[in-house]
C-alpha cells in the first residue's frame, strides 16, 4: 500500500492523459459534491422548522370549545359553552395518561387597543393567564427572574412575566424591569420575568410580545367566573398522546352534554401527530436524497470503471512483461484497484471539502446579511455522514477497479507481450 514506487507509477498512468483523468474525476467529483449540498439543505429545511417548535413538548395535545352541530339532550345545535375550572380537576383524575395539564386563558391584544401602560408609554401586547406547567409543555427562554409558580396560582398574585419586545416598549435602555410595575387594563402587576422565545422569525417576534400572568388571577381580576379558554395537555413517557386525546374530548363532551357524535364541538390539535408526519416527510427528503446522489456517483464510478479499462488495455504489453517477470494475478489486481480507488478517493475528496465550504459559505452569508431565514437554518452536515460518504465512495472505487482487474489477469502472458 505504501510501496513508494507504486504510487510514483500510479501517479505517472493518471496524468498520462490528464484531460481524460480530469473528465472521469469530475463525474466522481460531480457526485459527492451534490450530495453533500442536497444533504446539506434538507438539514437546513429540516432546523428550519424544528426550530419553530422550540423545545415544546412534542407529546401535546391542545383542546379548545367550538359551536356543537349536533342537537343533544334538549339543547339546540350551533351552542356555545365553555370550559370550566371543574373540568381540569376531573381530567387531572379521571386520566392518569396526563403527565401536564395546562389551562390557559387569553385576556387581550387581539382588539388592537392599547392594554398595557407604564408610565407615558403604552402598548398592545397578548394578555395569558397561565400555569406553571404551561411552562414544561412549551419552555421559554428566561433572561431574568422566574415563571409564574405553585404560590403564585394559590394566593393569586398580581405577578406578571413580560417577553423581551414589552421591554423594549415599555423600559427604557438602562432600566431594570424585574420588581418594577405595569399597568394592565387599569390593574397594576409587578414584573418577576423576562424571557425570549426559543423559535424564530415571526412566531418568535409575536411570542416575545407576550405577557404572562396567573391563571387565578387573571380570573379574578377580569372576571372570568371560572371560565378557562383552552387546555394544553401532555401524555406520560411512552404514551402517545393521542390516548389521552381521546379519553379528554370523551370526558369533556359528556360533562358538557354534548353528543359523541359531535365530532365538531371540541376543537383540538395534535401536536405529535404532526411532529410525526413532518419526521417522516424529512426522513422521505433525506431517503430521495440519498437515491439521488448515490446514483450520481453511481454513474461516476461506472466512468471510473470504463476508463481503467481503457488503461488496462493500453497497457496489456506492461502487464504481459509483468506477468513474464514472476508478477502473481493478487499484484496485478491490487495495482489496477489501487488506481481506480486512488482516482475515486482523491476526486471524492475534493467533492466533500468543496461542498461543506460551500455550505459554510451559505450558512456565513445566511447568518450576515439579516435575512429573514426561519424554514432555512444553519444548512450542513454531519461529519459522520461526510465519513460515510466518503467510505462509500472508497469502497465504490475498489469494485469499480475489480472489473478492469480481472480483465488484466485474464489475458495470458504470452498473448499480452504479442498484442500491439
Amino acid at each position: 500500500m505504501f510501496d513508494l514506487d507504486r504510487w510514483q507509477e500510479i501517479y505517472h498512468v493518471l496524468s498520462k492523459n490528464k484531460l481524460r483523468t480530469f473528465l472521469t474525476a469530475f463525474g466522481v467529483f460531480w457526485g459527492i459534491f451534490m450530495l453533500v449540498i442536497m444533504l446539506g439543505s434538507g438539514n437546513g429545511l429540516q432546523r428550519g422548522v424544528s426550530q419553530n417548535f422550540g423545545d415544546m413538548a412534542t407529546n401535546s395535545v391542545f383542546i379548545w370549545t367550538q359551536q356543537t352541530s349536533v342537537p343533544y339532550k334538549g339543547f339546540p345545535r350551533g351552542r356555545r359553552y365553555n370550559f370550566e375550572n371543574e373540568d381540569a380537576v376531573a381530567l387531572a383524575h379521571a386520566i392518569p395518561e396526563i403527565k401536564y395539564l395546562a389551562p390557559r386563558i387569553q385576556a387581550g391584544g387581539y382588539q388592537q387597543t392599547n392594554n398595557v401602560i407604564r408610565g407615558l408609554k403604552s402598548g398592545i401586547f397578548n394578555i395569558m393567564g397561565d400555569y406553571p406547567a404551561f411552562n414544561k409543555i412549551d419552555p421559554l427562554n428566561f433572561i431574568q427572574g422566574r415563571f409564574i409558580d405553585d404560590l403564585d396560582i394559590s394566593e393569586k398574585r398580581k405577578v406578571a412575566v413580560i417577553g423581551t419586545r414589552v421591554v423594549d416598549i415599555l423600559f427604557g435602555k438602562n432600566e431594570q424591569p424585574v420588581d418594577q410595575y405595569i399597568q394592565i387594563q387599569g390593574v397594576y402587576f409587578k414584573v418577576i420575568g423576562i424571557f425570549r422565545s426559543k423559535r424564530t422569525g415571526e412566531q418568535a417576534e409575536q411570542e416575545n410580545q407576550n405577557i404572562y400572568l396567573p391563571f387565578t388571577t387573571l380570573q379574578r381580576t377580569y372576571n372570568y367566573g371560572n371560565a378557562i379558554g383552552f387546555f394544553s395537555v401532555t401524555s406520560q413517557d411512552n404514551i402517545p398522546v393521542a390516548v389521552v386525546e381521546q379519553k379528554a374530548i370523551r370526558l369533556l363532551k359528556k360533562r358538557h352534554s354534548i353528543s359523541p357524535a359531535d365530532d365538531s364541538a371540541v376543537g383540538h390539535f395534535n401536536l405529535q401527530k404532526e411532529f410525526e408526519q413532518m419526521q417522516g416527510l424529512f426522513f422521505g427528503i433525506r431517503l430521495l436524497v440519498w437515491i439521488v446522489g448515490t446514483g450520481t456517483l453511481i454513474a461516476g464510478v461506472i466512468g471510473v470503471s470504463n476508463i481503467m479499462l481503457v488503461v488496462v488495455k493500453e497497457r496489456t504489453k506492461e502487464i504481459g512483461i509483468q506477468r513474464a517477470l514472476g508478477a502473481t494475478p493478487w499484484v496485478i489486481i491490487s495495482q489496477i484497484i489501487t488506481e481506480s480507488v486512488a482516482l475515486t478517493t482523491f476526486a471524492g475528496y475534493f467533492g466533500l471539502v468543496i461542498g461543506v465550504g460551500l455550505l459554510e459559505l451559505i450558512n456565513y452569508l445566511l447568518g450576515s446579511s439579516g435575512a429573514n431565514t426561519e424554514m432555512f437554518v444553519h444548512p450542513g452536515i454531519d461529519f459522520s455522514v461526510a465519513v460515510t460518504a466518503l467510505s462509500i465512495l472508497i469502497i465504490a472505487g475498489a469494485v469499480a477497479g475489480l472489473i478492469p482487474a480481472y480483465r488484466a489477469v485474464s489475458i495470458k502472458p504470452i498473448d499480452a507481450l504479442r498484442y500491439e
